[in-house]
C-alpha cells in the first residue's frame, strides 16, 4: 500500500523488505530483527544473488537487504541489475566485506547504503528507514574507502578523477569505470552546489526543498541536473563527491 491509498488516520506505509544472505543463521536472524518492527516487513528472503534479482523484479521492495559474498550471483552483480531495473528500490549492503576494492565496487553499483555487518541492530533500522525517506547513508570511513580507490584507479591512468562516469550495460560485470578527459565534470552553480552539500549531508529531497523554501518537484529537477552534470548514477555518488572535494579545498 503507498501513501496515497493508505486510510486516513493511517500511519507511514510499511517498508517492504527482501533479505538476500546465502548463511540461513544470520539471514534467520535479519528477518526475525525486521519483523519486530511495525513499520517494516519481510516480503522475501534470497539465499544467492539470482534468487535476490528475481525476488526484487517480482516484489519491488522498498529495501534489498544484500550480502555480496554469495553463490550463483555475488552481490556487486545482483546490486547493478537491481539498481537499473528497478529505480525505487534501494538497495543497502550488509557484508563483513570491508577491503577498498569491494565497497567501491558495491557504491559503483548502485549501493544507496553500505554497513558492516558488526552495525548496532539501531543503526540498521535507521539505516532502513532514512533510504525509505530518500536520503543517502554512508559513513565517514567507507565514503573515505570509495575515494581513495577513485584517486589510485586516476593515478595508474594518469587522470584527476573530477567526475564518476555512468557504467554503461554492457560494461564488464564489475570493472570499474573512471571518467576520461571528454566527460570532464561541468561546473556547479551556486544553488546547485548548495544543493550537493545538503545532499552530502543525507537530506533527502523534502528536507533539501524545505531548507531553499523551494517545491520538492523543483529540487527533484536540480538533483536530475546535477548527476547529468557530474555523470554519477544515484545520491550516494553524489555524496562521494561533494566529500572529495571538501577533503581537497
Amino acid at each position: 500500500m503507498n501513501e496515497q491509498n493508505a486510510p486516513p488516520g493511517a500511519g507511514p506505509p510499511v517498508i517492504r523488505i527482501v533479505v538476500a544472505e546465502d548463511q540461513a543463521v544470520v539471514r534467520r536472524g535479519a528477518v526475525l530483527l525486521l519483523s519486530m518492527e511495525p513499520d517494516m516487513e519481510v516480503v522475501g528472503q534470497a539465499c544467492n544473488g539470482v534468487e535476490a534479482v528475481e525476488l526484487a523484479r517480482l516484489l519491488h521492495p522498498d529495501v534489498v537487504l544484500m550480502d555480496l559474498h554469495m553463490p550463483l550471483k555475488g552481490g556487486v552483480a545482483a546490486t547493478r541489475e537491481i539498481t537499473r531495473a528497478l529505480p525505487g528500490t534501494q538497495v543497502l549492503v550488509l557484508t563483513t566485506l570491508d577491503d577498498d576494492e569491494t565497497v567501491f565496487e558495491a557504491v559503483r553499483a548502485g549501493a544507496h547504503a553500505y554497513l558492516l555487518k558488526d552495525a548496532a541492530e539501531d543503526e540498521l533500522l535507521e539505516t532502513i528507514r532514512a533510504l525509505r525517506r530518500g536520503e543517502s547513508r554512508l559513513t565517514p570511513q567507507i565514503a573515505r574507502k570509495v575515494m581513495d580507490q577513485f584517486s589510485r584507479l586516476a593515478q595508474a591512468r594518469g587522470a584527476e578523477p573530477l567526475a564518476m562516469s555512468g557504467s554503461s550495460g554492457r560494461e564488464a560485470e564489475d570493472a570499474p569505470s573512471l571518467p576520461d578527459a571528454a566527460y570532464a565534470a561541468e561546473a556547479l552553480n551556486d544553488k546547485e552546489q548548495k544543493i550537493l552539500e545538503l545532499i552530502a549531508e543525507g537530506r533527502s529531497n523534502r528536507q533539501i526543498a524545505q531548507t531553499l523554501y523551494l517545491a520538492e518537484g523543483t529540487i527533484k529537477n536540480y538533483v536530475s541536473r546535477i548527476m547529468e552534470k557530474l555523470h554519477a548514477n544515484t545520491r550516494t555518488e553524489l555524496a562521494i563527491m561533494s566529500r572529495r572535494q571538501r577533503r581537497s579545498e
